[in-house]
């Protein structure tokens, strides 16, 4: 995947006025009353909550990057609501000179990121997780295609320099943070390479979301249960298994557990999940937490077994 380039990134960045912002939820929605809620938290746009039950999503223009885009996760959210999946529903789009602007329904509970799970609940969450993964997956995929807004990896060789380049920068990553190595007779670079090596050419694709984790994710504050999943701004197409890897090594196995509960996967799914594991497991071994670091060690030494 080409890197990020924010395209104008000394663009001002103003809060709107909120008669601008009514002004624009009233096209599509004409009893909208008022502006409750500004939340700044995401990096490429801003949310405005109207009436505590609608979202008014904009782009942030010095955040604005190819990659990125309202108008494809508009796309694929559109494709996405006759499955059913909990998602939010796109009550309007538009531009109004330098605004561009998306009108949604507002996914309730709060993000995964600010919620205390208990170990059934976050086992609970991501199994639910997995199946809607799977669901969107399994939408079809020629309606999104036709749009050209999603960037795609469609023959082997794109999708193994994407592989490539994640266990690339993932290697880079933990030589930088000089954290400890305790795999005898692999280096990282060698770990890599067997990766790429393993790395199945197949051509199984769908729309990904690209980064289905704890920020993106909604539960219930009280009960923990799944509630939905947000921003789909950066999805493009490839194969499946990029949207199992945000999550750490022991939270893996509920979501690929749902992920499976409907529909088993085949070897080749598999084996190209365990490779996008052993990126995401590298990038782990440098983290501050022990408990986190030690699955990613187990993680890494278990995936590497099952490709030898």
């Amino acid at each position: 995947m080409p890197k990020d380039v924010y395209l104008q990134p000394h663009a001002p960045d103003p809060v709107l006025d909120p008669g601008l912002v009514l002004s624009l939820t009233r096209r599509h929605i004409p009893r909208a009353d008022a502006v409750t809620q500004v939340d700044e938290s995401g990096g490429e746009a801003r949310v405005y909550v109207i009436d505590d039950g609608i979202i008014v999503k904009t782009q942030r223009p010095h955040r604005l990057r190819p990659r990125t885009s309202l108008a494809k996760e508009v796309a694929f959210l559109q494709a996405l609501q006759p499955s059913g999946a909990s998602v939010p529903e796109v009550l309007g789009y538009g531009k109004d000179e330098s605004v561009e602007y998306t009108v949604m329904t507002r996914i309730p509970g709060v993000a995964v990121v600010h919620a205390s799970l208990d170990a059934e609940a976050r086992h609970n969450m991501l199994f639910e997780l997995g199946r809607t993964l799977r669901s969107i997956h399994g939408i079809p995929q020629e309606p999104l295609r036709a749009t050209a807004l999603f960037p795609v990896e469609d023959t082997p060789e794109a999708f193994s320099a994407h592989v490539s380049e994640a266990l690339e920068d993932a290697v880079a990553h933990l030589r930088e943070a000089e954290a400890p190595w305790d795999i005898p007779h692999l280096s990282p670079e060698q770990i890599a390479q067997l990766a790429v090596d393993a790395l199945p050419r197949t051509t199984l694709r769908a729309a990904v979301h690209s980064n289905p984790g704890p920020t993106h994710t909604f539960v219930d504050p009280i009960s923990g249960a799944y509630e939905g999943l947000i921003d789909f701004g950066d999805a493009f197409i490839s194969h499946p298994a990029w949207d199992l890897r945000r999550w750490n090594p022991t939270e893996r196995e509920a979501l690929l557990a749902g992920y499976q509960a409907d529909a088993p996967l085949d070897a080749d799914f598999l084996q190209t999940y365990r490779i996008i594991a052993i990126a995401m497991n590298l990038v782990m071994l440098t983290s501050q937490k022990p408990l986190v670091r030690q699955a990613a060690q187990a993680d890494l030494v278990e995936n590497l077994r099952a490709l030898q």
